[in-house]
């Protein structure tokens, strides 16, 4: 690309550099200089203006925002339309954003004059939702990078859609727990589980006890995708009642703890094909907690491994609660917010 200042009979075709004002009027940056633009200048007296001329091989600023856009959009994302230099990607559905990171990466490593930011893989998004953003910096590119762009980040952004699925919901039950905190946590599930169109197709409330439990997760099992335990006291070791339970009924536990807080006392199990999740104090909130990142997964079909949890700690401190006197430092029990 070539800058020069020209007259502005001489600049027709060519990219306004800078913006100018002239006889009331305003041509913004990125402007092409057409006849009556240059007629408007030239009546205002304007000698010459600084223009950008693409060269031979060069692609406008726009045009290489739609191709890359477009080749990056993947399934259940689509791109509007490019405008100064700029190409916006949107959600088509519900679900989890799930991009490509290496292929992102790759993207920017092209060119300086091609960007690409997105979102935090693996983020929760509703239909209409931005999810990514390619930036052209100056008013074209050379198209031999931006042919390099396109192959590395061809169909790069994703988002898996939520799928409905029927969810049971086991709940323990200890003496001093009220009807209704049980009640409110279901109305909060309900909630979450309401963006994939997913029901609570069974409420058991049994004792808080191992072979209680054993028995309402195997009665639970039928007729849902994954169960919830939401304990009347938090799973504080892998030998605890849940734990304890899921394993007596013939299950297994994948992974106990996390490294989000809230949510470190999550359990993420198996009985049979079923998933499993024994939930942290902190789920019966509707506030945001590790048991969403979870959730929203399993809604989405996509997996979650006990490698996944456990690189979740970056990003994973949410929020600072505010009834422990000290960041992290006691305070409340973890039953609350564990």
């Amino acid at each position: 690309m070539i800058f020069a200042a020209l007259a502005p009979q001489a600049a027709i075709g060519a990219v306004v550099a800078h913006a100018v004002e002239a006889g009331g009027a305003r041509f913004r940056k990125g402007v092409v200089v057409t006849r009556e633009i240059a007629e408007a200048l030239a009546r205002a007296g304007v000698g010459e203006i600084v223009v950008a001329m693409l060269e031979d091989g060069d692609v406008s600023e726009d045009e290489a925002a739609r191709r890359l856009g477009e080749a990056l959009a993947g399934g259940d994302v689509e791109v509007e339309r490019a405008f100064t230099g700029r190409a916006n990607l949107f959600a088509q559905r519900a679900g989890v954003f799930a991009p490509d990171v290496e292929a992102v990466a790759r993207v920017n490593a092209v060119d300086e004059a091609i960007t690409l930011a997105t979102l935090p893989a693996l983020r929760a998004v509703v239909a209409g939702e931005m999810v990514a953003t390619v930036k052209i910096i100056p008013f074209a590119v050379n198209d031999a990078p931006l042919a390099r762009a396109l192959a590395a980040g061809r169909g790069a952004l994703v988002v898996k859609p939520y799928r409905a699925r029927p969810v049971a919901v086991v709940s323990t039950l200890l003496p001093g727990l009220k009807a209704s905190v049980v009640d409110k946590t279901l109305r909060a599930l309900a909630e979450r589980l309401a963006p994939s169109g997913s029901t609570i197709v069974r409420d058991l409330r049994v004792a808080h006890a191992p072979d209680a439990l054993a028995h309402a997760l195997a009665e639970a099992k039928a007729g849902a995708e994954t169960i919830i335990v939401f304990g009347a006291s938090a799973i504080t070791d892998r030998r605890d009642v849940i734990p304890a339970a899921l394993e007596e009924a013939g299950g297994r536990v994948a992974h106990f703890g996390m490294p989000v807080d809230p949510g470190n006392l999550l359990m993420l199990g198996r009985l049979d094909e079923t998933t499993v999740i024994g939930a942290p104090g902190c789920a019966r909130s509707p506030r945001e907690n590790g048991f969403d990142w979870v959730l929203q997964r399993v809604l989405a079909d996509i997996p979650v491994t006990g490698d996944d949890i456990r690189a979740m700690g970056v990003g994973g401190l949410l929020m600072e609660i505010v009834s422990r006197p000290q960041p992290r430092a006691g305070g409340a029990s973890e039953d609350e917010h564990g």
